[in-house]
């Protein structure tokens, strides 16, 4: 397997921007992109990690049996009747009279000399034969032991781009935030950052806004960040974080300055509306229809917000006030908070 897979394909970059978009435009694909990079080289890191460590068992259980088997070819070599005794011992034995009561050291090399003679096809002499079992484990274990070392590189290589990755990624989003804070500032939106991306597919009528995240302040929460009450849900996620429509609908507003930064509002057929806010970057333009789980902008810190989060509200009109709690909202859907 490749250590690195071929990522999705992207607007072309060129000088520093994106061909009609502008330089945010740049900075929201270059962030995207490297989202895409860090997703896949997580995959490969933990893969590699459960890779290593079952060939480490393997390693560890070849030696086990290798140490089992030179035990009982040195004690065959000190003593070489212990074959006869055993087989005597195995004969003489009712089979009613667990095996257990044998000393050690013959069951054993009974298991190896049925070990050999299955193997073999005939009767070995059993030294020979334990020294074909300990040849043939040692084989094992320098191959198990040399695979494992190759795993290592591997997963460290793995580790070291890893870094990097995520190196790029606060990089890129400190960059994209500072132009979203100009944007919010100026209260003029740039128009959309178009990403080139296939809509994703499902089959479900409504999905949470983000995939991964920590709930953070809830809705009715109060607070000196807000007037009244919190009137939403927030998630905490970093800056460029994918941002979902929960449901399909039309974009009824796209908005850039004020308390909730840059924000996002969509229509649904149901007569709800939901808002996303504090965004770093939209990716829908105002009228455009959109589907469930369709990414429409980036998270990010504008506006009134103490940290990186998404604010998701619910509202049975489209302005500010009229919000509802998102959480059991969206568990009436299907969707778990």
């Amino acid at each position: 397997m490749s250590a690195f897979t071929t990522l999705p394909a992207w607007p072309a970059v060129a000088g520093g921007t994106t061909v009609g978009d502008g330089a945010d435009s740049s900075a929201a694909i270059r962030l995207a992109r490297l989202y895409d990079e860090a997703a896949v080289v997580e995959r490969q890191y933990e893969t590699g990690l459960r890779e290593a460590e079952k060939q480490r068992a393997r390693a560890r259980r070849d030696e086990r049996l290798l140490i089992r088997e030179r035990r009982v070819g040195a004690a065959l070599r000190k003593d070489p009747g212990l074959v006869a005794r055993a087989r005597y011992h195995q004969s003489v034995t009712p089979p009613n009279v667990p095996q257990t009561l044998l000393p050690d050291i013959t069951l054993k090399l009974l298991r190896s000399q049925h070990s050999l003679a299955g193997a073999d096809g005939a009767d070995a002499n059993a030294v020979v034969g334990i020294h074909r079992v300990e040849d043939r484990l040692a084989a094992d274990l320098a191959e198990a032991s040399a695979q494992s070392r190759r795993l290592q590189k591997r997963k460290a290589e793995l580790a070291d781009r890893r870094r990097t990755v995520q190196a790029k990624l606060e990089e890129a989003r400190r960059v994209l935030q500072r132009q979203a804070d100009a944007t919010a500032a100026a209260g003029s939106c740039r128009g959309a950052v178009h990403l080139g991306r296939p809509r994703q597919r499902t089959r479900r009528a409504w999905e949470a806004p983000v995939e991964s995240y920590r709930l953070s302040a809830p809705f009715g929460s109060g607070g000196g960040h807000w007037a009244h009450r919190h009137t939403g849900q927030d998630f905490a996620v970093p800056i460029g974080t994918p941002v979902r429509a929960v449901g399909a609908g039309k974009v009824v507003r796209v908005a850039c300055g004020g308390a909730f930064g840059i924000e996002v509002v969509i229509q649904h057929p149901d007569g709800y509306f939901t808002q996303y806010a504090h965004l770093a970057a939209v990716t829908v333009d105002q009228g455009e229809p959109v589907a469930t789980g369709q990414w429409i902008a980036q998270s990010g810190t504008t506006g009134n917000s103490t940290g990186p989060h998404l604010h998701f509200e619910v509202r049975v009109t489209p302005e500010w006030g009229s919000g509802i709690d998102p959480v059991p909202w969206l568990t009436a859907r299907g969707v778990r908070i």
